[in-house]
C-alpha cells in the first residue's frame, strides 16, 4: 500500500524536525512525504533541506499563500499546492500538521486498517498535548472524529468527496461527505500522537466568527448550529465563543454565502447529525 503525505508548514522550526524524524522512523515507511514551506521566515526551509538530503522519500516545496492565517483556508491552500506536485500513484493520501510526533507503528497501523476493511475511507489516531509534564488527550477530540492535524484518506474516498475544502470546517465536512458516499470513518484509540502546538494559537481575531460561518456553509440550520456552538463553547470553556459562533452563522446567512455542500448532501448531514444527537441522549 503506497502512502503519500503532505505537510503544510509555516514557521515550524521548533517542531518540524521532530515530525519528520518520527515519520522516518516508522516501521512502515510512506512512499512520499512533501513538506510545503508556506513562506516561512525562520529556519523551516533549512530543516526541509536537511531531511530531503537525508531521506529520498522526503521533498519540499516553497509556496506563498494568503497572508492572513484564517482557519482552514491557508493550510488547505498549501496542502493543494503539495498535492499538485505529486503523481496519482498512491493508495492513501495524508494531510499531516508539522508539529506532531507519531508513534513508530502509526503508518503500519493505518495501512493495516485500510487493507483489512475496504469500506473504510478515512483513518486516524488521537492528538495528545502536554500538561504539567503528562501527555493528555486534547480536549477538542471526539472519539468518532479524526482531527484535522492527522487525516488519512483512501484514494477513492478522497476523490469522491472532491478533495479538501479551502474553508473553516474542512475537517468536519470531509467526514460527513465520506459517510454520504457510503464510507466508514475509523479512529484508533491505541495511536497516541503528540501534538506539540495546541490548536488555534495563531488564528487572527477576525477568525472568531468562522466557526458559525462554517456551520452555515455545511447547511446545519439554526438548531444544529445552536447545539454545535454550545458544545464547542463548553469544550473551550468560553461563553464568548458561543456568541461569536452564532453571530458568524447569522452573518453568513445574511450575506447568503455560498454553501460547500449540495442541498441533498445538506439534508443527509442534518439527518446524520440529529441521529447522532438522539443516540447520545438515549433516544432512538
Amino acid at each position: 500500500m503506497d502512502i503519500y503525505i503532505v505537510i503544510p508548514a509555516h514557521n515550524e522550526e521548533a517542531h518540524l524536525s521532530k515530525t519528520l524524524e518520527s515519520l522516518a522512523e516508522q516501521t512502515f515507511l510512506p512512499k512520499k512525504v512533501v513538506v510545503i514551506n508556506d513562506a516561512s521566515t525562520d529556519y523551516t526551509q533549512k530543516i526541509i533541506d536537511q531531511y530531503s538530503k537525508k531521506y529520498s522519500f522526503i521533498d519540499g516545496v516553497f509556496y506563498h499563500s494568503e497572508k492572513s492565517h484564517e482557519p482552514g483556508s491557508k493550510v488547505i491552500q498549501a496542502f493543494q499546492k503539495g498535492l499538485e506536485t505529486l503523481d496519482n500513484d498512491f493508495d492513501v493520501i495524508c494531510k499531516f500538521d508539522a508539529d506532531l510526533i507519531f508513534p513508530k507503528n502509526y503508518m503500519e497501523k493505518i495501512a493495516e486498517t485500510f487493507q483489512n476493511d475496504p469500506s473504510i475511507g478515512m483513518v486516524g489516531g488521537f492528538c495528545y498535548i502536554e500538561k504539567h509534564g503528562d501527555w493528555v488527550l486534547e480536549n477538542l477530540t471526539n472519539k468518532d472524529h479524526i482531527r484535522g492535524a492527522l487525516k488519512a484518506y483512501r484514494k477513492e474516498c478522497f476523490e469522491q468527496i472532491g478533495g479538501l475544502k479551502s474553508t473553516m470546517g474542512w475537517d468536519t465536512v470531509d467526514e460527513l461527505l465520506a459517510q454520504y458516499n457510503g464510507w466508514k470513518i475509523k479512529t484508533d484509540t491505541s495511536l497516541h500522537v503528540k501534538h506539540l502546538k495546541p490548536t488555534g494559537k495563531v488564528y487572527t481575531k477576525t477568525a472568531k466568527y468562522k466557526q458559525g460561518e462554517a456551520f452555515y456553509k455545511m447547511r446545519y440550520g439554526f438548531w444544529l448550529t445552536l447545539i454545535a456552538s454550545g458544545k464547542l463553547a463548553s469544550k473551550k470553556k468560553s461563553f464568548s465563543f458561543f456568541f461569536d459562533s452564532m453571530k458568524g452563522y447569522y452573518n453568513a446567512k445574511r450575506a447568503k454565502l455560498e454553501f460547500i455542500v449540495s442541498e441533498e448532501e445538506g439534508k443527509f448531514i442534518r439527518k446524520l447529525r440529529w441521529s447522532n444527537i438522539r443516540k447520545k441522549i438515549g433516544i432512538r
